[in-house]
């Protein structure tokens, strides 16, 4: 079942572990453009204190995230880490957790790793053990996002 929401009134009990989408989930959507350094990063209103509280109820968060401006050669893999670990900083300092970052660089659709194919999925369920399907929770803002919910058999939130 998909439903859509705002970010705030998603209900997580019931489940243990969250795949967020990053982008127009966690940060700010660049139309027609990528976020490719820190100064572009702008967290989603409310998002910190929304990933402190899930912190306290779910077991596992996780972002999985298209980022094909690196296979498209406008950044690279050290531009991502470092937004990524400045970003995963600063919801730690408002109490989050973001437990591994899952991306997919590769600039084909049919790629396995790449949203809505399920790799990314395959590669949460084989590094932790303690990850089911039904315990999951897909939240994303794109059709993409709904898809892989439904590729991967777990339920989706559209924001």
């Amino acid at each position: 079942m998909l439903e859509s929401m705002e970010l705030a009134d998603v209900n997580v009990a019931g489940y243990d572990t969250l795949l967020l989408d990053r982008d127009g989930v966690i940060n700010r959507l660049r139309p027609n453009d990528y976020v490719k350094c820190w100064e572009e990063f702008e967290f989603m209103p409310g998002v910190l204190d929304v990933l402190a509280r899930w912190n306290r109820q779910v077991r596992h968060i996780f972002i999985v995230t298209n980022q094909r401006g690196i296979g498209r050669g406008i950044m690279t893999e050290e531009d991502l880490a470092e937004i990524h670990r400045r970003m995963c900083d600063e919801i730690r300092r408002h109490g989050g957790r973001i437990d591994k970052i899952y991306h997919c660089s590769a600039v084909a659709d049919d790629d396995p790793r790449r949203k809505p194919q399920i790799g990314m999925f395959e590669e949460i369920l084989a590094e932790w053990p303690d990850v089911s399907r039904s315990g999951c929770l897909m939240i994303g803002d794109s059709e993409s996002d709904m898809k892989f919910a439904v590729n991967c058999g777990i339920k989706g939130v559209r924001l």
